[in-house]
């Protein structure tokens, strides 16, 4: 099973709290990061952790929710090793994972109900990175990740 990073804002509390649970009943190894009620907080502090636990391998995959998934999914995505992708439908999610292999999941709370959700997340937990021409591909994504990083630390 896969161990997953859970995190959400307020907009996307409820729809965590049920694909928490759906999680736990597949059998997967589930970290919730919060938000922890429906009380207004700030989207980055959670795409944040929930990214660096990605990043550091202390879980295999992330999961965002927000009222879109897109805040969510560019916060996550200035973690280096990180690559969110903010899907609203299967094809997507599907794509995210077999081409991009996305390792961070956003989901926008306000676009889609509850059953919705957990197909796309069913479909991109069992869904695995093609490889191939694709790993090349993502090479390259890494590879302006790490110029752009390197740049960051060289600048005064």
């Amino acid at each position: 099973m896969t161990s997953v990073a859970l995190g959400a804002d307020h907009a996307g509390w409820e729809l965590k709290e049920a694909l928490k649970a759906w999680l736990f009943d597949q059998g997967h190894q589930v970290l919730d990061f919060g938000t922890h009620s429906p009380d207004p907080v700030d989207y980055p502090d959670y795409a944040a952790q929930v990214a660096e636990a990605v990043a550091v391998a202390k879980v295999e995959r992330g999961i965002l929710v927000c009222g879109t998934g897109i805040g969510m999914a560019i916060t996550a995505n200035k973690v280096p090793g990180v690559r969110a992708a903010a899907c609203s439908d299967l094809y997507t999610a599907r794509m995210s994972r077999e081409h991009n292999d996305a390792n961070v999941l956003a989901l926008g709370g306000r676009l889609m109900g509850r059953e919705m959700a957990l197909e796309i997340v069913k479909a991109w937990i069992e869904t695995g990175f093609a490889g191939g021409r694709h790993s090349g591909r993502v090479d390259k994504i890494s590879a302006v990740e790490r110029r752009h990083t390197d740049r960051a630390a060289s600048d005064p």
